[in-house]
């Protein structure tokens, strides 16, 4: 539905982009939006299928999307060739103010209206669908009339937008909240049709002096995330695309590789690092990360 290859990718950053180069059997890139110059493609993007991921839309606020950030995630989809668009269930920009950050909707009826009119008119700028991904958040707004599952159900409903499944996040929000990871995803894809789900994001995280677990894109997919993708493949009538989100903190090559074949072995994909390829980068540290985006997303 979506144009998303089947099979395992990774988010593309000018820091390991050496290093991506050497796998074969990466199945598509996705690139942050924001730092992208669309006269200006890296060549290496281009290597693979794009799946183009904004982070500053704010399609969760009042005052409404920017047409200017509207149209450079279209921008981009044109010069990437990019089969789907995706943004996050959030806002980071509330009275003119730019917050910085990823920040939880409250799950109510009127903040339901203003996500659906953004996301109607973003889609009717774009050439490509465009796919929403609930983020993690530490906190639950007060006056919340339906949980995680019954507003992304009736967000679905109403738009058809397909949904970028982040597996971390899901993760991460049931611990914090005393909740089990396999039930929460259980209730997501029980009230949406087959299909729905565009592709998944996987990505590490850490905890806090407290014991709150954070998303950071900075540490390795711990072993329970990779049981709840398998257990959320097993909910799915065909295995989706999966993505490895790294964001900095980038391990060494051969490292890396071997944390993107055990990503696609949980989904069910043919691993995408086949023993001795790119040998040349395989011993080292990949170089130290550059600015490609505003961090976890």
């Amino acid at each position: 539905m979506t144009g998303v290859p089947g099979g395992t990718g990774v988010g593309w950053r000018s820091g390991i982009a050496a290093v991506l180069d050497d796998v074969d059997g990466l199945a598509f890139h996705e690139v942050i939006a924001e730092p992208l110059r669309p006269d200006a493609v890296p060549a290496s993007l281009l290597r693979r299928p794009v799946v183009v991921h904004g982070v500053r839309l704010s399609p969760g606020s009042p005052e409404g999307v920017d047409p200017g950030r509207v149209a450079h995630l279209a921008a981009c989809a044109a010069a990437t060739g990019a089969a789907l668009v995706s943004e996050h269930i959030a806002f980071t920009r509330a009275g003119g103010i730019e917050a910085g950050h990823l920040l939880p909707l409250p799950r109510t009826r009127e903040a339901l209206d203003v996500l659906v009119a953004n996301v109607t008119a973003t889609r009717a700028e774009l050439d490509v669908p465009l796919a929403l991904e609930p983020i993690a958040a530490l906190f639950d707004w007060p006056d919340d009339e339906f949980d995680e599952a019954g507003f992304l159900h009736r967000l679905h409903d109403r738009t058809g937008a397909p949904l970028l499944l982040d597996v971390a996040n899901v993760f991460v929000n049931a611990r914090n909240r005393g909740r089990d990871p396999r039930a929460d995803v259980d209730a997501l894809l029980a009230g949406l049709p087959s299909g729905a789900v565009a592709y998944c994001h996987v990505a590490g995280h850490a905890a806090d002096a407290a014991g709150l677990l954070h998303d950071t894109h900075t540490d390795p997919v711990p072993d329970a995330v990779l049981a709840l993708l398998t257990h959320t493949v097993a909910q799915l009538p065909v295995p989706p695309p999966v993505m490895l989100e790294r964001d900095g903190r980038y391990p060494p090559a051969a490292v890396l590789r071997a944390e993107l074949d055990a990503v696609a072995a949980a989904a069910g994909h043919a691993a995408p690092c086949r023993a001795g390829a790119g040998a040349g980068h395989g011993a080292g540290p990949v170089a130290a990360p550059a600015a490609d985006g505003p961090g976890p997303a």
